[in-house]
C-alpha cells in the first residue's frame, strides 16, 4: 500500500484540531484552576506556530506562510503580555508591533524562499514598524497617559527615541546622488565628399 501525500491545508487543519482539542481537554481537566483566564492568548500563538509548521512542511514554495504565521504569533504574544500585566491600554501603540511583524514575516519568507527582494523589503517594513512603535509609545506613555509604571516609562521611551535619532543620523544608508541626464552630443558636421 502506497502512503498518501498530505496537502498543506490538510496538515494545518489536522495540527490545529489536535492542538485545540488538547487545549480544551486540559481546560476541562483543570477547570477549577482558572485555566482559560491565563491560557487563552496561547490560541493565536499556537495558530501561528501551525502556519510555521505548514511552511516548513511545504518547502520553499510555501515560504509565503511565514507572513501570516508571524503576524498571528505577534498578536498572540502581545495579548499574552497584556493578559499577564493587565495593561490592555498599550494597544494604543502595540498595534505598531503588528506592522513590525509583517516586515519580519516578509523577511523570513525571503530568507526561507531565497528571495532577496523580500528580505530587503521586510527589513524596510520592520524599520517602519519599530519607528511607529517608538514614536506612538513615547507619545502615549510620556504625554497623554502612563499605562505602564511611570518610573520605568520615563526612561525607556526617551532612550528609544535617542537611539532612533542616532540611527537615523549615523546609520541610515546614504542616498545615491541622482544622475543628471547628459545632453546628447552635438551632431557631427557632414563630411565633404572627396
Amino acid at each position: 500500500m502506497e502512503p498518501r501525500k498530505t496537502s498543506s491545508g490538510a496538515l494545518a487543519g489536522g495540527i490545529a484540531l489536535i492542538a485545540f482539542g488538547l487545549l480544551f481537554l486540559v481546560a476541562e481537566i483543570f477547570q477549577r484552576a482558572h485555566f482559560w483566564s491565563f491560557f487563552w492568548p496561547f490560541f493565536p500563538i499556537a495558530l501561528g506556530v501551525i502556519f510555521y509548521v505548514v511552511m516548513f512542511a511545504g518547502g520553499k514554495s510555501a515560504a509565503g506562510f511565514a507572513v501570516p504565521a508571524t503576524i498571528i504569533t505577534m498578536i498572540g504574544l502581545i495579548l499574552l503580555f497584556q493578559n499577564l500585566t493587565g495593561l490592555w491600554q498599550t494597544w494604543a501603540y502595540a498595534w505598531a508591533l503588528i506592522v513590525f511583524a509583517v516586515g519580519l514575516g516578509i523577511w523570513i519568507m525571503g530568507l526561507y524562499g531565497d528571495l532577496e527582494p523580500s528580505k530587503r523589503g521586510g527589513i524596510v517594513v520592520m524599520r517602519v514598524g519599530a519607528i511607529l512603535f517608538i514614536i506612538f509609545g513615547a507619545v502615549m506613555e510620556l504625554i497623554f497617559a502612563s499605562f505602564v509604571r511611570r518610573e520605568l516609562m520615563q526612561y525607556i521611551f526617551p532612550v528609544l527615541m535617542v537611539l532612533l535619532g542616532v540611527y537615523l543620523i549615523f546609520f541610515r544608508r546614504p542616498q545615491k546622488p541622482a544622475e543628471t541626464p547628459q545632453p546628447p552630443p552635438p551632431p557631427e558636421p557632414p563630411q565633404p565628399a572627396p
